[in-house]
């Protein structure tokens, strides 16, 4: 498969405060890419440096072929980068089909208001709220605004996908929903990279997991080689009976 993504050596520090460390890996076209590890860890970071909300104090970002490293928010979502955040914050006074125009109308197509308006019902249509679009995005549950920032990203047609924790404050059945909808995107041929806490759920989705500790990738495989880990099983995972559960479940 194709290298979308390469991160490359990259470090980050704030302050005192190395969160990310010699850092690599690479997310190939079409696959389901897992980034977990303790609170801390540096996750959310590396969605921040992909995207462009900080700049790498060293190494390189490369995505689709073009050197992205400290490029702004705004040039990367043209070349293709869309995320949510884990809080939602839905633009306030829109309804559901505004807030997903807005993220069709800066994304990566640059489409003009009538297609970015398809673009926002397509949107709505695959994360099951085609019905709500003209509810006001305040009156939605927490669910229903988990998949309003889903589908605001999906509206921007993005080749690469940030999922930051999407399955966050779900119920068990808002999480199967959840899963189910993460499943069907996928087999539309969107590369996701994607953050959960929810191990069960990113082990059954993800192609390959890579594992943060302390700013630095711990460990890189296939689910099954991840959750039989012993360092990651120590630093991370904790139980290893937990780790069996996972390791049967996969």
């Amino acid at each position: 498969m194709t290298a979308l993504l390469e991160f490359d050596k990259v470090h980050k520090r704030f302050g005192g405060l190395q969160a990310v460390h010699d850092l690599s890996f690479t997310i190939c076209s079409g696959e389901i890419l897992g980034l977990i590890g303790p609170n801390g860890a540096g996750k959310t970071t590396v969605f921040n440096l992909i995207n462009g909300v900080y700049a790498p104090d060293a190494g390189r970002i490369a995505f689709n072929g073009t050197n992205i490293t400290g490029e702004t928010v705004y040039r990367v979502a043209r070349c293709g980068v869309a995320r949510t955040h884990q809080i939602v914050r839905p633009l306030a006074n829109m309804t559901v089909l505004e807030n997903c125009t807005v993220g069709a109308c800066f994304g990566r197509e640059n489409l003009p208001l009538v297609r970015a308006r398809e673009a926002a019902h397509e949107a709505l249509a695959m994360v099951g709220l085609d019905d709500r679009s003209d509810t006001r995005a305040t009156l939605l549950t927490i669910a229903g605004k988990k998949r309003l920032e889903l589908a605001r990203a999906l509206a921007a047609r993005p080749l690469l996908l940030l999922l930051d924790e999407v399955l966050a404050g779900l119920n068990p059945t808002e999480v199967d929903h959840m899963i189910g909808i993460v499943r069907r995107i996928r087999a539309r041929g969107m590369t996701i990279l994607m953050i959960e806490h929810l191990m069960q759920a990113i082990m059954s989705l993800s192609d390959r997991i890579v594992v943060l500790n302390f700013g630095k990738k711990l460990a890189e495989g296939s689910p099954t080689a991840v959750a039989s880990d012993p360092q990651v099983v120590e630093a991370y995972l904790g139980d290893p009976k937990l780790a069996a559960e996972l390791h049967r479940r996969k």
